[in-house]
C-alpha cells in the first residue's frame, strides 16, 4: 500500500474544513457530513474550534484512494495560527490549495502558495463555493494566474456559478482548446515535448499530456485547478481523481533505517506527552529504544496510526505512515526520530510580531500559570513563552488579538485560570550594522573561567538567521573527539543562539554570522558550563563593536471599500501611518494596497466598521522589517545583562 501526506490548506472561510468533510464522506470514512458552523466535523475537535468555527489546531486523518492511502492533515487557516500550518510542511508529500470562488485569492492565500513554491510540495488548487451568490470562473482563474503562478491549468468547465445547480464538468480528450492549453504549459517545462508539439501536434497523444502532467505536477511545476463545492459535493470526485493521479504516493523503505519528524505535541488525560510524527524511512514498534531530538533517548510505549478514519492503536508504525506515539518524555515539535533529516525546525513564516503581559486574575494562581503556559508553548513553540523575573511578568508572542483571546480561552477551560493582558506591544529585532570582534583568555585578569574564547559577529544577508562558523586552527577548537570536548561545541553553539535572544536594544538579533575565531580549554579542569558562562560576554562585547540597528514589522494591507467611503478612510489610514501604494476601482468598490506598522494593524481592523459602515474588507499580512526612524525603542532585559561585565559575573560567580 503507498502512502501519501496530504496537506489541506487556505485563508479562513475558504471552505478548507469542510472539504476535508466531504473527502471524508466520499472515501467511506464517515457516513455523515459534520458541519464546521455545528461544530460537528471529524478534524475540530477542540471545544474552542467547535465554539468558534474555525480551526485552531492541525488534525490527521486517513482515508484510501485505490491503492494509496492518503493521510490528510487539516491546518488553521486563520493568519494568528500559521505556526501550526508552518509545523506541518516539513512532513508533506503534497497539498491541495483552497480557495473561495466568491473571495477568490486572498492575502493568506498568497502567503501560502509562495511558501508551498519555495519547498517544492506539490500542490493542486480546489476552487470551492461555486454554488455561493458572486462565485466567479474566469475572474478567480486569472486571480490565480496573476496572483499565485501563472503555471496553471483549469481540469474542467464550471457551470450555473452562483446558484445550488453549480456543476463542475472535468475535461476529456475530446476537449480538443484544453488539450492545445495542457501541451503548451507542458511544453514550456520540457524540450522535447515542445519539439514533437511545435513540429507535429497529432504525436503527442492526450495519453502522453497526460502522464507528463502528473509528472510536472509531482515536480511542483505546473498546478492543476479543481473548481467545486464541498458543501454539495460537486467537483469533489474530480478531485479525489486528481489526488490519486497527480500527487507523489510511495511505499517508503520500511527495512530502512529509523527517521521520523515531531510535527504536534500534545498532552493526554493524565498529562502525558504525545507526539505526532511522521516516518520517512525504517519500521518503528512499541518497546523499541530510539534516539530523538539533540541527545535523547526513550523507550516508546504506544503506538496510534492513522488508517481509514482516526488513529487506531497498533503494534508499529512504517515508512510513509502518521502516528501518535506515546513515552517520550522530553519530545519537542521538529525533533527527529532516528536518524536526524533537520539539524532545526525550519521556519518557513514570519515569527510572531507582537507580545504581550500575561496576568492570572488572582495572584496565587502565578506558578500555576507559568506551568500552563509551559505546556501550551510545547504545542505551539511560536508562543515564545519569557520570564521577566525582575518584573515578575510573563510575556508571550502573538500573531495577533484572536490567538491571545484563544490562549485566554485555553487557559480557563484546560486549566481553570483566569487571565487577563496587558495592551499588546510590537516585537522588533536587531541586525547587526557593521563588524565586531572579541576575544577572552584563560588565566588572564578579569576572566574568572577556565576557558579561551574569541567571537566575530558581521552583517548576512536579510532573512538568513544566525550562522555560526568555525575559523580555527585544528587541535585548538573542541572537536567531535571526545565527549567532554563535544559538550564544549555543544556550549557555544546553544549559548551563542540563547544569547542572541537579546541585542543591544533588548531585542533577538538575527541576520547574521557568528565566527568562533579562537577556543581553548584545559583538561582536566575545563566544563561546558565554562564556556556557557563565558559565551555571552565575549559574544556581546562584539556585538558592542559591531552596533545594531533596530527594525520594525510592516505588513501589507489589501483593502477593499465602498467608492462613497473612500473620502473619510483615506485620511483615517494616514493618521495611522498607512501608506496606500496602488488603487485600483472594481465596480462600485475601491481596492487600495499598501503598507502599515504591525502594530497600527489593530486600530485600522477596529476603525474599519464605522469608516465603512461595516463593508470594508481588510486583509493584512506581514511583509518584511525595516529599520525604526528616530530614537530606537528598547525592550526591558530578562538575562544576567552580559553588557554589564560587572553586573553580569557579580550574577554568575558572584565575584567581579
Amino acid at each position: 500500500m503507498r502512502t501519501l501526506s496530504l496537506g489541506i490548506l487556505a485563508h479562513v472561510d475558504a471552505g478548507k474544513t469542510s472539504l476535508t468533510e466531504r473527502l471524508l464522506y466520499a472515501a467511506g470514512v464517515i457516513a455523515e457530513i459534520g458541519s464546521v458552523d455545528d461544530g460537528s466535523t471529524q478534524t475540530d475537535t477542540l471545544a474552542l474550534e467547535r465554539q468558534r468555527g474555525i480551526t485552531i489546531k492541525s488534525a490527521v486523518v486517513s482515508f484510501v484512494i485505490g491503492d494509496i492511502t492518503v493521510n490528510l492533515i487539516d491546518t488553521p487557516g486563520h493568519p494568528d495560527f500559521i505556526a501550526e500550518v508552518e509545523r506541518v510542511l516539513s512532513v508533506l508529500d503534497g497539498a491541495v490549495l483552497v480557495i473561495s470562488a466568491v473571495e477568490g485569492v486572498q492575502a493568506q492565500t498568497r502567503v501560502l502558495m509562495r511558501t508551498l513554491q519555495r519547498l517544492h510540495i506539490p500542490t493542486l488548487i480546489f476552487v470551492n463555493k461555486i454554488d455561493r451568490g458572486g462565485a466567479q470562473y474566469e475572474y478567480v482563474l486569472g486571480s490565480i494566474s496573476e496572483k499565485l503562478t501563472p503555471s496553471i491549468i483549469s481540469m474542467g468547465m464550471a457551470r450555473d456559478l452562483g446558484t445550488r445547480s453549480a456543476d463542475f464538468t472535468p475535461y476529456s480528450a475530446a476537449d480538443v482548446a484544453f488539450t492545445a492549453r495542457l501541451a503548451e504549459l507542458l511544453a514550456y517545462h520540457d524540450d522535447a515535448l515542445l519539439a514533437a508539439y511545435v513540429g507535429d501536434e497529432t504525436t503527442v497523444s492526450y495519453g502522453q499530456l497526460r502522464g507528463e502532467l502528473a509528472k510536472q505536477t509531482k515536480q511542483a511545476l505546473v498546478h492543476p485547478v479543481f473548481f467545486g463545492s464541498a458543501i454539495t459535493g460537486v467537483g469533489v470526485h474530480s478531485l479525489i481523481a486528481g489526488i490519486g493521479e497527480l500527487l507523489p504516493a510511495a511505499e517508503g523503505d520500511a527495512d530502512g533505517p529509523v527517521a521520523g519528524t515531531v510535527f504536534k505535541v500534545e498532552r493526554g488525560p493524565a498529562g502525558e506527552k504525545i507526539a505526532y510524527v511522521r516516518m520517512f524511512s525504517g519500521t518503528l514498534r512499541t518497546r523499541d529504544r530510539v534516539e530523538y531530538g539533540w541527545d535523547n533517548e526513550g523507550k516508546v510505549t504506544a503506538i496510534s496510526v492513522f488508517d481509514r478514519g482516526s488513529a487506531v492503536q497498533s503494534a508499529s508504525i512504517a515508512a510513509g505512515q502518521i502516528a501518535k506515539l506515546w513515552g517520550l518524555g522530553d519530545i519537542r515539535i521538529g525533533d527527529s526520530i532516528g536518524i536526524s533529516r533537520t539539524t532545526t525546525m525550519q521556519h518557513y513564516f514570519a515569527p510572531p510580531t507582537l507580545e504581550t503581559v500575561v496576568v492570572p486574575c488572582r495572584p496565587a494562581d502565578k506558578a500555576a500559570l507559568h506551568i500552563a503556559l509551559a505546556q501550551l508553548t510545547e504545542q505551539d513553540p511560536l508562543i515564545n513563552l519569557r520570564q521577566d523575573d525582575i518584573r515578575q511578568e510573563i510575556y508571550v508572542s502573538l500573531y495577533g488579538e484572536v490567538q491571545k483571546e484563544v490562549i485566554q480561552a485555553m487557559l480557563a477551560n484546560d486549566f481553570h485560570i483566569a487571565v487577563t493582558f496587558r495592551e499588546t506591544s510590537t516585537i522588533c529585532i536587531e541586525r547587526p550594522i557593521g563588524t565586531g570582534s572579541a576575544v577572552e583568555r584563560m588565566g588572564k585578569a578579569g576572566n574568572p573561567f577556565l576557558a579561551t574564547l574569541g567571537l566575530r559577529i558581521e552583517p548576512a544577508p536579510i532573512d538568513t538567521g544566525v550562522e555560526l562558523r568555525l575559523e580555527v586552527e585544528v587541535g585548538s577548537i573542541p572537536l567531535f573527539v571526545y565527549k567532554a570536548v563535544e559538550d564544549f561545541q555543544k556550549a557555544i553553539e546553544e549559548t551563542v543562539q540563547k544569547t542572541l535572544h537579546q541585542g543591544l536594544y533588548g531585542w533577538q538579533v538575527t541576520d547574521c554570522t557568528v565566527t568562533v575565531t579562537q577556543s581553548g580549554y584545559t583538561s582536566p579542569g575545563s566544563t561546558a558550563r565554562d564556556f556557557r558562562l563565558l559565551t555571552p560576554l565575549v559574544l556581546m562585547s562584539a556585538l558592542k563593536q559591531a552596533g545594531t540597528r533596530v527594525c520594525e514589522p510592516i505588513h501589507r494591507f489589501h483593502l477593499q471599500i465602498p467608492a462613497d467611503t473612500f473620502g473619510a478612510t483615506v485620511p483615517a489610514l494616514a493618521r495611522l501611518g498607512a501608506v496606500p501604494q496602488t488603487l485600483a476601482v472594481r465596480g462600485s468598490s475601491y481596492l487600495l494596497e499598501g503598507e502599515i506598522l504591525a502594530a497600527r494593524v489593530h486600530e485600522l481592523q477596529q476603525q474599519l466598521p464605522e469608516l465603512t459602515r461595516g463593508e470594508g474588507v481588510l486583509e493584512c499580512a506581514f511583509d518584511c522589517y525595516r529599520p525604526v526612524r528616530g530614537t530606537f525603542p528598547t525592550r526591558p532585559r530578562t538575562d544576567h545583562n552580559p553588557l554589564n561585565r560587572k553586573e553580569y559575573l557579580l550574577h554568575v560567580v558572584r565575584r567581579v
